[in-house]
């Protein structure tokens, strides 16, 4: 059965497209009511209208503790409370690491780990005095392994990955629950110049969909994974398993 959302409210970070706007779409369907933010405002609108009475937008920065705080204001005064953060707003970029620009690897760091740091520290006080909550951190398959190029990216990544654990821990004993969700390659923008859905390095054989990173997402966010927490996930076809090449088959007699 799939997740019930019923009378939860949710604030997902990088929600205008992408993997973002498909958990949006999939929360609201599982009958949440849902505020999308970006910094694509334009975008973040429209996705918002689409959902109806049930979402709300507002423009967003993750690297501005004011901006956290206004967000989390809106969950507030629009629906009276806020139980399931999802940190999934991130930028992207790959570079060896000898040619990395130490600007973008601040900026890898800022939106990519400090900008959940932010928001769990800005939801905090709501999601106490609904009784708990859940909150589920983007981070990536370069999360789990080191990838050629990743150098900062995958920093970041790792180091959500350890915020996680961290925040579990300390949340814990106030019913936050909090996990990361590590996908691989999936079909959205930042995928869009490998000009296929072949994926010959994860096991499955294939780019994934947005709505395959939701549909674990919701679970996440729903009663039904109630006793799991800093637990990490990986949505990647496999890829973050390792492949080894099939053993060559030996002749056999008939």
């Amino acid at each position: 059965m799939p997740a019930d959302l019923t009378g939860k409210v949710a604030l997902v970070t990088g929600a205008a497209r992408g993997i973002g706007a498909a958990q949006a779409r999939l929360f609201a369907a599982l009958g949440a009511r849902v505020v999308l933010t970006d910094v694509l405002e334009e975008e973040g609108r429209l996705a918002a209208r689409e959902l109806g009475d049930s979402a709300r937008f507002v423009r967003h920065d993750v690297t501005d503790e004011a901006s956290w705080r206004a967000a989390a204001a809106v969950a507030a005064d629009a629906f009276g409370r806020l139980d399931v953060l999802v940190n999934n707003a991130a930028i992207y970029t790959t570079s060896p690491i000898e040619d990395e620009d130490p600007a973008r690897l601040d900026a890898l760091l800022r939106v990519n780990l400090v900008g959940p740091f932010l928001g769990i520290r800005a939801v905090v006080p709501a999601m106490r005095a609904a009784g708990g909550g859940s909150i589920v951190n983007m981070s990536s398959q370069a999360g789990l392994q080191g990838i050629w190029g990743h150098g900062g990216y995958g920093a970041a990544k790792w180091g959500l990955r350890g915020l996680t654990k961290t925040a579990a821990i300390e949340l814990g004993p106030d019913g936050i629950r909090v996990n990361s969700v590590h996908p691989g390659a999936i079909a959205t923008g930042m995928t869009a110049h490998l000009g296929t859905t072949a994926h010959p390095a994860a096991p499955l054989g294939r780019v994934g969909e947005p709505e395959e990173v939701a549909r674990l997402v919701a679970f996440l966010a729903s009663d039904d994974s109630s006793y799991l927490t800093g637990a990490e996930l990986a949505v990647d076809g496999g890829a973050s398993a390792g492949r080894m090449p099939a053993p060559k088959r030996k002749d056999t007699d008939a």
